[in-house]
């Protein structure tokens, strides 16, 4: 048999739900809630750990402290103050020193005692002195320096106000961020480099000289021209020795094999090609790229061919078979400049989209894209000693290290189109640019100790002032520079001068480390 269920009204079933609530949940609702002592311990001890946490570790003077148990006078409501750190070890409190007589034989008593009180800047020195406490070892492993959240964040180039920087002081083996006065970093003395002098030039071509390369037995060097040819010129004499013809546009890059007779070259007409110097004739055609070929380089340890065209790819050639190993994708305007070595990365690319990019070979891919310069990137350099490369660009010269392309230094004053760079193992940087300044610098700190700006060839224009490539000799004591007045120019160390005849103008300035 089924019972009927009694039937309330809604507004009965609500009231008692509202009842039943209230009940359960509030005594009496005319009272607030009475505090939890212990409760709000815990609220107190989080919170100073939470917010103060940092800097719960310093020492408090002694007429600071407050009496033990009695309420503190800040707090409006009587409440018991707590430590973070209670149930812990007590921290350090500066006070004063020992009593002691005023001097040696002296009975020390109440009337001849002495006690110093410690001054307010030697309690800060000794609170940085004194050994760490666990409140502090926990803070440090908690707190973050300033410095490791920039390390973190990859940011190398940031520069900071010269007056204060965040320096890390070592308080008994723990390591505090605390903001001190720090001399601003100087740039350090350059190394003296002898000036460079003119010393040659040599005519021949009928066209802008547009790239240059000298052979590794040091004897002669190779040209590349808008009037279509290379000339093959003797280095000691600076007489041309052999025209090759065969491109039908400007020759816009050339190199010379250190391992096989081959010469190599590329141009606006699309065209790779391998020359054997040994019959003069060529042997290898390189077909694959969509425009002109602007660069190209030889792996130093593996049979490679590396070209870079304004068809926005660089291609990897085997070098024997002329298949195109790879076709290094990814940059989205013309590729000027492109560079191997033997270590990671083995290829550098410079392009007219402002980028960098260090491609890893083996799997054809970019490894790092550096985009810190605004303009277009024509020239990249390695250093042929240090694990760095230097980039070229019109708003600036930078510096970098490898494998990942971290930052080093800007190298400025330049102010023109930069179209090529070249360095010696001594330290010299050469950049020359689109109005025929060539500027020589100091590879370590970055001091421009040289500028040189050549006359040109007699008849031709001012507007024809330009150099296109520059490159040292094997023997790093002649530099060779291939310019828009058709001619070579050859440079060598003013074997007169001396630290005294052409000091450094130096100052040792503030540096300014810009990221952009």
């Amino acid at each position: 048999m089924l019972l009927e269920v009694q039937k309330h009204s809604v507004h009965t079933l609500v009231f008692r739900s509202l009842k039943r609530t209230h009940d359960m949940f509030v005594a009496d609702n005319a009272k607030p809630v009475p505090l939890d002592d212990e409760s709000h311990k815990v609220k107190m001890a989080v919170k100073l750990r939470t917010e103060y946490g940092s800097v719960l570790h310093m020492p408090t003077l002694k007429e600071n402290m407050r009496e033990k148990g009695g309420p503190a006078t800040g707090d409006p409501y009587g409440h018991k103050q707590y430590s973070g750190n209670e149930g812990e070890e007590l921290e350090y409190v500066i006070t004063g020193t020992h009593p002691y007589p005023p001097g040696p034989g002296v009975a020390l008593t109440a009337d001849t005692k002495i006690q110093r009180m410690p001054s307010e800047s030697a309690a800060q020195s000794l609170a940085v002195s004194l050994p760490p406490s666990q409140s502090r070892l926990d803070a440090n492993r908690t707190a973050a320096g300033v410095g490791e959240i920039y390390r973190h964040a990859g940011i190398s180039e940031r520069s900071q106000p010269p007056g204060m920087s965040v320096a890390m002081m070592e308080a008994g083996g723990t390591k505090n961020s605390a903001l001190v006065p720090k001399k601003a970093p100087t740039m350090p003395k350059p190394q003296w480099h002898p000036p460079w002098k003119l010393y040659r030039v040599i005519s021949g071509h009928l066209g802008w000289v547009r790239c240059i390369a000298v052979e590794p037995g040091n004897q002669w060097f190779v040209t590349g021209s808008a009037d279509r040819t290379i000339k093959i010129w003797d280095l000691a004499s600076g007489k041309l020795k052999l025209s090759l013809t065969g491109h039908i546009s400007t020759v816009r890059g050339v190199i010379v094999s250190a391992r096989s007779p081959y010469l190599f070259s590329c141009g606006e007409d699309k065209q790779v090609k391998c020359w054997d110097l040994e019959y003069n004739k060529v042997i290898r055609h390189y077909h694959g790229h969509l425009s002109a070929v602007y660069g190209l380089d030889l792996h130093p340890t593996i049979d490679v061919l590396v070209t870079c065209s304004r068809d926005s790819t660089a291609r990897i050639w085997d070098v024997r078979t002329k298949a195109s190993v790879h076709t290094l994708s990814g940059h989205t305007n013309a590729v000027a400049t492109v560079k191997c070595q033997a270590a990671e990365p083995q290829v550098v690319t410079g392009s007219h989209d402002t980028t960098i990019r260090l491609w890893d070979l083996v799997a054809g891919k970019t490894r790092v894209t550096l985009t810190n310069h605004k303009k277009s990137v024509r020239a990249v350099i390695l250093h042929p000693r240090h694990y760095t490369f230097a980039s070229g660009s019109p708003d600036n010269i930078k510096q970098w290290k490898f494998p990942d392309g971290n930052f080093i230094q800007n190298l400025s004053g330049h102010n023109a189109i930069i179209n090529t760079l070249t360095v010696n193992s001594d330290g010299v940087l050469v950049s020359g640019a689109d109005n025929g300044t060539m500027h020589l610098w100091d590879w370590r700190t970055g001091y421009n100790f040289q500028r040189v700006h050549a006359a040109v060839q007699p008849g031709s224009l001012d507007s024809e002032s330009g150099i296109f490539a520059c490159v040292f000799d094997q023997s790093e004591s002649r530099l060779l520079t291939a310019e828009a007045d058709k001619t070579i120019k050859v440079y060598k160390e003013d074997d007169t001068a001396t630290e005294e005849t052409h000091p450094i103008s130096w100052k040792p300035e503030i540096i300014k480390r810009k990221r952009f």
